[in-house]
């Protein structure tokens, strides 16, 4: 499922999943084959025992997602104020699984660490936007994966969010300012007329 535009076309979660019709966590993962429900549940494992309290784990997107819930961030996710803020997702897909980590995607400090300890670990790393696409739970390194989630508490993603969102709004400010200015007559002073006019106040006086 893609979520809403955003509404400056630049910060919209990048969550694809397949749509399931499970309206609980526990119903979506009896709802996968074993072999794919057992590399699900570890992942959501590390994301449990990572994930910091004011996060919720429920299903979002059609996925299992971990929000920020209304009660700690009552203005929700901009695109869609009625949905809380989305903050990871894991979820099968048709051809791979997939982990969702928008405080990843959300910030450039946090992918090159992200990128960087990955790396380390030797593991190819098959990654998106905010999507770390995987076949088997053993091609994931679940200790980076699991201090990712660590590392950003739900205060210092709101912040992170709150932030960009500002700075999205100020760019858009500036484009429409800087749109606004364009066509409009640019008045010079004539020399001549200016002279002419200094002329007659010298004569005046």
């Amino acid at each position: 499922m893609q979520t809403p535009a955003d509404r400056s076309g630049g910060a919209s979660l990048p969550l694809r999943p397949m749509q399931s019709k499970a309206s609980t966590v526990d119903a979506y993962l009896k709802s996968l084959p074993a072999d794919r429900r057992a590399a699900i549940c570890a992942v959501r494992e590390v994301i449990l025992k990572n994930l910091d309290k004011d996060y919720e784990e429920g299903m979002q997107y059609g996925m299992i997602g971990y929000c920020v819930p209304h009660r700690v961030f009552p203005a929700g996710y901009h695109c869609d104020p009625k949905q809380p803020l989305c903050f990871a997702g894991l979820a099968s897909q048709k051809n791979h699984m997939a982990v969702y980590l928008m405080c990843v995607y959300g910030s450039k400090e946090q992918e090159a660490w992200f990128r960087g300890a990955w790396g380390k670990t030797g593991k190819k790393l098959d990654m998106g936007k905010s999507c770390i696409r995987f076949k088997r739970v053993e091609d994931l390194a679940l200790d980076v994966l699991g201090e990712a989630v660590r590392r950003v508490p739900a205060k210092k993603y709101i912040e992170n969010y709150t932030r960009l969102l500002e700075g999205m709004d100020a760019a858009r400010a500036a484009r429409k300012s800087a749109k606004a200015s364009v066509g409009k007559p640019v008045t010079r002073a004539n020399p001549v007329m200016k002279q002419k006019r200094a002329s007659r106040g010298t004569t005046r006086g």
